[in-house]
This record gives C-alpha cells, sequence and structure tokens, in this order.
C-alpha cells in the first residue's frame, strides 16, 4: 500500500465517523458505499470483463443510445482527448459498452479497469464518475481521492445521464483522466462538456423516437437542448425529454395519452371546427404564394368554393 493510498482510506475511515453526508454527496456516496454495499476502502476491485457475448448483449439491449451517440462520443473525444482522457458510455447498470482513447494511453485505463465490460457500479467499486451518476442521476464530478476505493484515486472523472423518450436513465456518458496534473478547478469546465454532450444525445434519441414530429423547445428553462416537445400534426404533445417532464409535471405514456400544447403552454389554439378549416386554408394559401389558384388546387376544391369558405371563416 502506498502512502497516498493509507492517507486516504484513513480520510474516508474518519469522514465516515464524522457523519458528514448532510453536508456532502461524495460523504453521503462512501457512506452508501460501506455501509449499504459492505465495501472497504483498501478494497481491490476483480479483475473481470464481460465476455463478448455478454457484452454483445448489453450493446444489443442499448443499441438506440448506441447509434445516436456515435457522433457525440467523436466529437467529445476531439476535444478531450487532447489533455489524456478517455471517453466512455456505460450502460444503466454502470457497465462501459464504448470508449474513445488514445492508443498510448489505453495501457493506463485498462490497468485502472476503465474498460468495456467491466464493471463500475457504486455497489461494485463506491463512489466513482459512472456508478455514483447513476445512483443520484445528476451529473457528477469525482477527482481523484473523492473515489471511495483507493486504487481508484488516480482517476478524476466527469459524468452526465443519458435519459431515453420516457424520461428513463438508460446510459451514462464520462470523461476520465489518470493524469497527475488534472486540476479539481478545471473539472468544472469538463463536467459542462460533458452535461451538454449527454443533452445533445438525449436530443437525438429523442428525434430518431419521433422522426415525423415537430420538436418544441420548452419556453423559459436554461436547459438547451435538453428540453423538447413533440408534437403532431393534430397539435398535440405526444413526447417529451425528461427536462420538459419535470418542467411541466408530465407523466406517463404521452403518445397513448397526448396533451394539447396550446394548454401546456399557455398558447392561443383553435377550438371551433371552422377554427380548423380556417387554419387548412391559411397554410394552403401561404404555401402558394397567396395564389388562389393554387390554393384551392392543394386543397382539392374548386377556386369558387375556395372563395365562399374565405367568405364564411373571415
Amino acid at each position: 500500500m502506498t502512502r497516498l493510498e493509507r492517507r486516504h482510506e484513513e480520510a474516508v475511515t474518519a469522514a465516515l465517523g464524522a457523519g458528514g453526508a448532510a453536508r456532502s454527496s461524495v460523504v453521503a456516496s462512501w457512506m452508501r458505499s460501506a455501509r449499504h454495499h459492505g465495501l472497504a476502502p483498501s478494497l481491490r476491485p476483480r479483475d473481470e470483463r464481460m465476455t463478448q457475448a455478454e457484452l454483445a448483449q448489453v450493446r444489443a439491449r442499448m443499441e438506440p443510445v448506441l447509434v445516436s451517440a456515435q457522433p457525440t462520443l467523436d466529437r467529445l473525444f476531439g476535444v478531450m482527448g487532447s489533455f489524456g482522457a478517455c471517453v466512455v458510455l456505460a450502460s444503466d447498470t454502470g457497465v462501459p459498452v464504448e470508449r474513445r482513447g488514445k492508443a498510448s494511453e489505453d495501457g493506463d485505463f485498462a490497468r485502472a479497469g476503465l474498460w468495456t465490460g467491466t464493471l463500475w457500479s457504486e455497489s461494485a467499486v463506491g463512489t466513482n464518475g459512472i456508478g455514483t451518476c447513476i445512483a443520484e442521476g445528476r451529473p457528477m464530478v469525482i477527482h481523484r481521492d473523492q473515489h471511495f476505493l483507493s486504487a481508484n484515486i488516480g482517476l478524476s472523472c466527469a459524468s452526465a445521464p443519458i435519459h431515453d423518450a420516457d424520461g428513463a436513465l438508460v446510459a451514462v456518458l464520462d470523461v476520465s483522466t489518470a493524469r497527475e496534473d488534472f486540476a479539481e478547478a478545471f473539472a468544472g469546465l469538463v463536467s459542462h462538456s460533458v452535461t451538454e454532450a449527454a443533452r445533445k444525445i438525449e436530443a437525438d434519441l429523442f428525434h430518431a423516437r419521433f422522426p415525423k414530429a415537430r420538436m418544441v423547445l420548452v419556453p423559459g428553462l436554461d436547459r438547451g437542448l435538453g428540453a423538447l416537445l413533440a408534437v403532431n400534426a393534430d397539435e398535440l404533445v405526444i413526447g417529451a425529454t425528461r427536462a420538459a417532464r419535470q418542467h411541466l409535471g408530465l407523466t406517463g405514456d404521452l403518445s397513448r395519452a397526448p396533451v394539447p400544447l396550446a394548454d401546456l403552454l399557455g398558447l392561443e389554439a383553435h377550438e371551433r371546427p371552422e377554427d380548423g378549416e380556417r387554419a387548412v386554408i391559411a397554410r394552403a394559401i401561404a404555401r402558394s404564394g397567396g395564389n388562389l389558384s393554387a390554393a384551392a388546387r392543394r386543397l382539392g376544391i374548386s377556386r369558387a368554393t375556395l372563395h365562399r369558405k374565405i367568405g364564411r371563416t373571415e
């Protein structure tokens, strides 16, 4: 055991004895690691990985996320790889299934166990970026000796959850580095980038789920791409991201029980059958550049009929 590892174990033991869980999310995670999961800081993680067949099963279950995430993983690694970081996409159980890293640094991460097919749940290895992000359901930064196990204090990790179109946590995006000169203050900037990348993956996943719907960004909410509504041609909300659900108090399967967009956002809406007809006519005229004959052809009616309808709806 190195001197750093001994000091870390002493610090964890002292924090657990002092009971600082209410004041620190890290200490709260240490408490879960020790008292709920029965781990000790001195534990050496078992060097076990899933078989190729087992990993393939996890990847198959995550296929929609994997497809949506690829471009964002590449872009994020293009930025983060320059300072010795790897980018990891993990399952909702804490298993890395996809990673980006430099070949010259892969050995460091492999020795640390941060590799595809390993298990980084909080119950398996205590406080860590991936597992604690899953446990708390929010972005996390775990910097070096904030890890529970002394075996992991060489890593600094920034993670963010990824939710599917129903608001369920389905994956974790993580950026980790083993560099000793990685400053804790810089971790906040990395965490912001990771969180924004996770939101981008959520948005892409949401678009893939509702490819023909109109996307509406929830107004008055500083969540960037995160707070989206999927709206059908009848102006009914048939889907909402987790951020939108939380902000608007939405629950359940919106595709089965849609909600009027106007009701959610307090917008003016057509309430009578003739209002709907007027909207259809207005769209046809707009698409025809104001040409009534072309608009009538679009609507499959005569120009005279269109004139009568315009007269009734004015």
